[in-house]
């Protein structure tokens, strides 16, 4: 019953996307970046991960002012480190101002040469 709750909220989530979303997405969407898959709104256990490369267990996580030293995040951050994912979090204000910069990080963490 609750995974259903989740799958469906995870719908809704990808139908409804806030701005920083939709610019992530559209750096991530396609293989656009190194040729990895990349998926948004995705249930991971008793969580909801805004976007994850499951090739590479990297988790990406953006994020606005109500995360602030998050307990909870912490908690979900634990949760996916004990099963091998790395979560990587930026700043919606990031996402939106510096996309080169969210771009350059996310590359680096997937191993691949950057070329500005």
């Amino acid at each position: 019953m609750v995974e259903n709750l989740l799958k469906d909220r995870a719908r809704a989530m990808r139908r409804e996307p806030t701005v920083a979303e939709k610019r992530m997405w559209r750096l991530l969407r396609s293989h656009r970046l190194g040729g990895f898959k990349f998926r948004r709104q995705e249930q991971l256990g008793p969580y909801i991960v805004d976007f994850v490369c499951f090739e590479r267990k990297l988790i990406v996580e953006l994020d606005g002012s109500q995360h602030a030293k998050s307990r909870y995040d912490a908690q979900r951050d634990a949760w996916f480190a004990s099963r091998g994912f790395t979560v990587v979090r930026f700043w919606n204000n990031e996402v939106l101002t510096n996309p080169a910069g969210v771009e350059y990080a996310l590359a680096t963490r997937l191993g691949l040469a950057w070329l500005p």
